[in-house]
């Protein structure tokens, strides 16, 4: 059974910072491309960082280069998203997905989300 589960959202002042984890389970998972997505209500899901599964590419949404940091950890099946300077636009629920890919994992798989809220 594939699970993903994230935590270490919270509170933040802007600029302060936070960092996501995602914990998965149930594919091999260093096979797996790895996203972040976050989503505001009534807004659709915004796609903010993706890493390839070995971690060498790695992709992010302009609003978040330079401040955000996708890694992971193949030996802990986790995902991580350093997140620095943090603004209140940075406001949103995040949600890490694993990346559908043939014969190893059928369909994308997304957590439950964690919830980021940057405000003073």
């Amino acid at each position: 059974q594939v699970q993903l589960v994230e935590s270490g959202g919270g509170l933040v002042q802007p600029g302060g910072s936070l960092k996501l984890s995602c914990v998965t389970s149930g594919f091999t998972f260093s096979l797996v491309a790895m996203s972040w997505y976050r989503q505001v209500p009534g807004k659709e899901r915004e796609l903010v960082a993706s890493i390839s599964s070995g971690g060498s590419t790695t992709n992010y949404r302009d609003a978040v280069k330079g401040r955000f940091t996708i890694s992971r950890d193949n030996t802990k099946n986790t995902v991580y998203q350093q997140m620095n300077s943090l603004k209140s636009e940075d406001t949103a629920v995040y949600y890490c997905k694993a990346v559908r890919r043939e014969i190893i994992l059928k369909n994308d798989y997304w957590g439950q989300g964690t919830q980021v809220t940057v405000s003073s």
